[in-house]
């Protein structure tokens, strides 16, 4: 048959294709000199290419049968997995059904001991709360371990609680009463504040505080563990502590914190309070102002007493004196009238006037500035107190109120230099007040001694 010109063309080409690829080859490899060795190698090329594809074709044929075989194996697994399934869903449907009449024969046969048991649930909840928050479980660790155990089984509808679970429940309420009556010491790893781990002999008093060489100490639930308290209550109460823990018997003092098990909320807040230096600092630069204002009141204050004690111990000298010393201000005054015999009665008074006017300055100084400390130190205090109250409020404003402590420490802090305004300006009058009553009686002295003298000089111009 005669082929169309559409093929012969596509025939021709590929022959061209063919040719020039294989011409393209032989010229890579060695140049055909004749049409003969052209054809020789074109017969070599074809069989070399058919060769490649026999073997191409037999490896897809054996991956092709092993696929085959894969799917049959995969077909067979499924028929045998769903076969599985129906076996196990009627499996399941079965025991649904045998739980269900199960459940109802345990109703049944429980009765009234159902109430008995949420007793039983209710009592062991409540101890494992207890056993796990008590310092009496540093003693002894891993209490509640078989309470969890006897909850779950409580709590579920395939088991049931042992008669030996149940009166290990009643043991560890009864031991949990005697242990709280008990002033024991026992061997435990207790944290330092260092962080440092030390092996020592703690102190248990009841279930209400644990101490250790004085030191009270903390029991943490969560982790099991003792640490001593960062900060101590003192004043005695650990020079107590220590003494219990060395005696052998009778009866001792001993600072009890019956509020909380696991140190106590009263120890808590005991311990928390600030101290004097730590609210001396609260007060800030206005209160560090204030207290260096006040001591320098004070210094002023002792200083002025001691000179006007002087003072008056050599006027009472002076008054049983016949000579005028000039060593005090009386002898000064004295002096004067010495030095002027001849004057008029007028004269002589202005001159001994002029000198009590003198020696005034030297008795009363220091009193306007104690004054002034007196006067200036509360409104310094005021001063502090409002800056606090601004910068509380300004927190406020930031944070919310959200936190009543955090508020009432915040204003606790700004009233701090209130108090130590107080607390320096009522001294500081204290002390204006008996600098100026010395002061005072020292120039009474000065004036009746002067007006004694003007008043014998007038007798003796009359006379």
């Amino acid at each position: 048959m005669k082929m169309s010109f559409t093929k012969r063309v596509v025939a021709w080409l590929g022959a061209g294709l063919l040719s020039v690829s294989v011409t393209q080859g032989a010229f890579a490899q060695d140049e055909a000199r004749t049409l003969d060795q052209l054809i020789q190698m074109i017969r070599e090329s074809r069989s070399g290419m058919s060769e490649e594809y026999r073997q191409r074709e037999a490896e897809f044929q054996r991956n092709r049968a092993q696929q085959q075989n894969m799917l049959q194996e995969a077909r067979a697994a499924q028929e045998r997995e769903e076969a599985r399934s129906t076996e196990l869903e009627q499996q399941f449907n079965a025991n649904e059904v045998e739980i269900a009449a199960l459940r109802e024969q345990l109703e049944s046969r429980l009765g009234s001991l159902r109430e008995m048991f949420g007793h039983l649930t209710s009592a062991a909840g409540d101890t494992r709360a207890n056993l796990s928050q008590s310092i009496i479980s540093a003693q002894y660790p891993g209490r509640t371990d078989f309470l969890d155990e006897l909850i779950t089984k409580m709590g579920s509808d395939t088991r049931l609680p042992s008669i030996e679970e149940i009166e290990r429940l009643w043991a560890e309420m009864t031991h949990e009463m005697a242990e709280a009556g008990k002033v024991v010491t026992f061997p435990a790893t207790v944290v330092q504040v260092d962080g440092e781990q030390v092996q020592q002999e703690v102190l248990r008093v009841g279930s209400f505080n644990l101490t250790s060489n004085g030191d009270y100490l903390q029991y943490n639930p969560a982790t099991a563990s003792i640490s001593v308290l960062p900060r101590q209550p003192g004043g005695g109460i650990n020079r107590d502590a220590a003494n219990l823990q060395e005696a052998t018997e009778g009866f001792h003092r001993f600072g009890v914190d019956p509020t909380g098990p696991t140190g106590g909320s009263f120890l808590s807040a005991l311990i928390n309070s600030p101290s004097l230096m730590e609210r001396f600092h609260q007060g800030g630069l206005v209160g560090y102002i204030i207290m260096a204002i006040g001591a320098f009141g004070l210094l002023l204050a002792i200083w002025r007493v001691l000179v006007l004690m002087g003072m008056s111990s050599r006027v009472n000298a002076q008054l049983k004196s016949s000579t005028a010393n000039t060593n005090n201000p009386l002898g000064r005054v004295l002096k004067v009238h010495e030095e002027n015999p001849t004057l008029d009665v007028e004269s002589l008074e202005l001159k001994l006037h002029e000198a009590v006017i003198k020696e005034r300055p030297s008795i009363e100084i220091g009193l306007n500035l104690l004054k002034i400390i007196a006067a200036v130190a509360p409104l310094l205090g005021l001063l502090g107190t409002v800056t606090g109250m601004i910068i509380t409020f300004q927190a406020i404003t930031i944070f919310g109120a959200g936190d009543p402590q955090a508020m009432a420490g915040g204003i606790s802090q700004a009233l701090v230099t209130t108090v130590q305004g107080l607390v320096v300006a009522i001294p500081m009058v204290l002390l204006h007040t008996l600098v100026n009553g010395r002061a005072q009686r020292v120039l009474q002295v000065l004036e009746e001694q002067s007006a004694g003298l003007v008043a014998e000089k007038a007798e003796k111009a009359e006379g």
